[in-house]
């Protein structure tokens, strides 16, 4: 259950949106060529909750006609999967519309780091109007990977994750993490959070995960320091600022996975590259998710997380690897 297509399977800017459990996964073809190509896959799975709050989406020929943008969006609250699926519809045009650069110049790195920041604020401007959408408390995280030429650019704003798979200089196939994975547990974050009165610990019922609550209530116990929305601790040092960084590509990379929480709580990131190293691009998304969900089924005492993933590869097929 999910959705797994390649871009060439798209229409000339239009979505395809396959209904029922498929619907938070989008594949988008923006190029007026539709040149032929297999680049990669997203996939979107429901775990134990009533709906699937994670979105994804994988968009093909993104500034230039070579380029993309793949993202993970996991929504949390009670309005959690409106949050994620509204950034997804949202976000890519706040990106294209915050980059001032001439796509070809030289600066389009630095053109398009300040981009994600701006966008980044736009999008988190335009929850707190929506005023028939409560993200008091719910919101989203929000990874995502725009490659132009031969860089990717990317901005994390929470706990999902983006890793890239690379042969080492004898052959081997390896994981670089791309992402910091914003939680509570890590110093900067909780520092930024305490000294702006917010609070971080964790229950004594789960003493592994560690959470931000308000100044003197406990409630409502976020479990990252990054997101879109969560207005009622934007005041307590919760932001909407993503972590931007770039990394040039070289013969040796092969492809970036993004993926939410609910794949990184049962694979590593090793295991994912391995994954990978055998898929096809048009069913790499959904081979990851399948190992993540035989992962969660492993333990039936634990509530499956929604998981989901979008993978892009850097050549037409995963045989090069």
């Amino acid at each position: 259950m999910g959705i797994c297509m390649s871009c060439s399977s798209s229409g000339n800017g239009d979505e395809i949106i396959i209904p029922d459990t498929y619907e938070n996964a989008v594949i988008i073809d923006s190029r007026s060529d539709r040149t032929p190509s297999l680049i990669g896959s997203v996939y979107s799975q429901k775990g134990s909750k009533a709906t699937n709050q994670d979105s994804a989406i994988l968009q093909q020929g993104f500034g230039i006609t070579d380029g993309a943008l793949c993202g993970v969006f996991d929504g949390h609250g009670m309005n959690g999967q409106f949050v994620s699926k509204l950034v997804r519809e949202c976000l890519p045009n706040f990106l294209l519309d915050q980059n001032n650069s001439s796509t070809n110049g030289e600066d389009y790195v630095e053109e398009w780091s300040k981009a994600c920041i701006g966008a980044y604020q736009l999008m988190d401007d335009e929850l707190k109007r929506r005023e028939n959408l409560d993200c008091s408390c719910s919101g989203t995280t929000s990874v995502t990977v725009i490659k132009q030429g031969a860089d990717i650019i990317i901005a994390n704003l929470g706990d999902s994750r983006a890793i890239l798979g690379t042969s080492s200089d004898n052959g081997e196939l390896m994981a670089v993490q791309l992402t910091t994975d914003l939680k509570p547990s890590v110093l900067e974050e909780a520092e930024r959070i305490r000294s702006r009165r917010g609070r971080v610990f964790a229950l004594q019922t789960e003493a592994h995960i560690e959470r931000v609550w308000l100044p003197d209530e406990d409630y409502p116990g976020l479990a990252m320091t990054r997101a879109f929305g969560d207005f009622e601790l934007k005041d307590y040092g919760i932001i909407a600022i993503p972590q931007i960084s770039h990394h040039h590509l070289n013969i040796n990379d092969k492809f970036v996975v993004l993926a939410s929480d609910g794949v990184w709580d049962m694979l590593s990131n090793d295991q994912v590259v391995s994954i990978m190293a055998s898929a096809r691009p048009e069913t790499a998304a959904k081979a990851v998710v399948d190992a993540a969900v035989a992962g969660w089924k492993r333990f039936p005492h634990l509530k499956m997380d929604d998981v989901s993933a979008s993978c892009l590869f850097f050549h037409e097929s995963s045989q090069n690897l």
